[in-house]
């Protein structure tokens, strides 16, 4: 009974043995990778529709909203009337000014003519004071006399010189109630919103009647033809970018459709948040109108290779964006080295640029249990 009980229980240890053995020795089938022709590099950026000139504007005064001549989705060109306030007011106020400017003008001629009437009385007094004096000296007349007609002279003077102060005061006077009236005027004129530029109107966000106060929206307008793609592209994958790039633009009330462009600006400020870089790109045949806020995707070409080997990022280990670790399949075993790697593709994927071992081929994906010099069978990855 105990011999018949070891048999069994070598019989177990050596099925166990022989479960490991096949299960640790076997040969493993891995995907492998394989050099491809005519590889485009590119990368996925996501974001949305944008205007560069986009303008929200209003009154630089504040009133009641009287009329809207524009909504949205109108085309407005420069120096079009947007909306008017009520200018009861502000009509009041000029008129005032405007009386002021010629209340001076009626105030600068009567102190004119006085200037000139003291002009004439002074003319009297000198031809009086010469007559009196040429008199005194041949002693015609008293002394007096002479002297009385020499005060008469120089009050004269002195009236005609009052006269011709009083000429400079209005006529400062008048330059600051015309002033005055010119500030009227303009405050009148921006009671009337004019476009800034050739448009379209995106949002009307006031209607007739609305009080508003200065500097509140009352239209979003953008420049239609500076309408673009604003996009965030990962800071890892950022430095292939440059001006006049090629991409690809997908939008999403039309993913079955791919629209051509090219990046027109790239950021100088990273996001420190998120770690991305935005990207603009200008695109040639986007449908119109272009609706702002739509979330786009863009693929941008950052280079194209006549061949190349790129690996799946999962299938490195110990990656840091230049250097990392994979398995490859030399002599039909498995092993581990370093290599070098460039550029990355949208698939995540990277260009390998070290050179590989003769007759190996890296692995695509890490497969269970593998181990150094373990066996293996190869096959493409699709």
């Amino acid at each position: 009974m105990r011999r018949r009980w070891m048999f069994g229980a070598a019989a177990v240890v050596l099925l166990f043995g022989v479960g490991v053995l096949f299960l640790t020795e076997r040969p493993l089938t891995v995907n492998v990778v394989q050099a491809e022709q005519d590889v485009a590099l590119r990368i996925y950026g996501l974001g949305s529709v944008e205007a560069r000139i986009l303008s929200r504007v209003g009154f630089e005064v504040g009133a009641a909203l009287t009329g809207l001549a524009a909504d949205v989705g109108d085309r407005v060109v420069r120096g079009q009337e947007l909306a008017t306030l009520d200018p009861a007011e502000q009509e009041a106020r000029t008129a005032r000014a405007r009386a002021a400017v010629e209340a001076n003008v009626a105030a600068l001629a009567r102190a004119e003519a006085t200037v000139a009437r003291a002009s004439t009385v002074l003319a009297q007094r000198q031809a009086a004071n010469q007559r009196q004096q040429g008199l005194a000296q041949r002693d015609v007349t008293s002394i007096q006399r002479a002297e009385e007609a020499q005060r008469d002279e120089d009050v004269a003077r002195a009236d005609l010189a009052v006269a011709e102060a009083d000429v400079a005061v209005i006529r400062a006077q008048g330059a600051d109630a015309a002033a005055a009236l010119q500030q009227e005027n303009v405050l009148l004129a921006r009671h009337r919103l004019s476009a800034p530029y050739d448009a379209v109107i995106v949002t009307r966000h006031a209607e007739a009647g609305t009080v508003v106060r200065a500097g509140d929206p009352i239209f979003t307008l953008i420049a239609p033809e500076t309408v673009w793609i604003q996009a965030y592209v990962d800071e890892e994958r950022a430095g292939q970018l440059a001006l006049g790039q090629p991409g690809t633009i997908r939008l999403r009330s039309q993913p079955q459709a791919e629209f051509q462009g090219s990046i027109a600006r790239i950021g100088l400020e990273s996001d420190r948040v998120n770690e991305e870089r935005r990207i603009w790109l200008t695109c040639t045949d986007c449908p119109q109108p272009l609706y702002l806020g739509e979330q786009a995707e863009v693929r941008i070409t950052t280079g194209n290779r006549n061949s190349a080997l790129m690996v799946p990022e999962v299938a490195i280990t110990g990656f840091d964006g230049h250097r990392g670790r994979v398995w490859l399949v030399r002599d039909g075993r498995l092993e581990q080295v370093e290599l070098s790697f460039g550029a990355r593709d949208d698939r995540g994927r990277v260009e390998v640029t070290g050179s590989l071992p003769d007759d190996a081929a890296i692995v695509a994906r890490i497969p269970q249990g593998a181990t150094e010099g373990r066996r293996a069978r190869t096959r493409t990855t699709p």
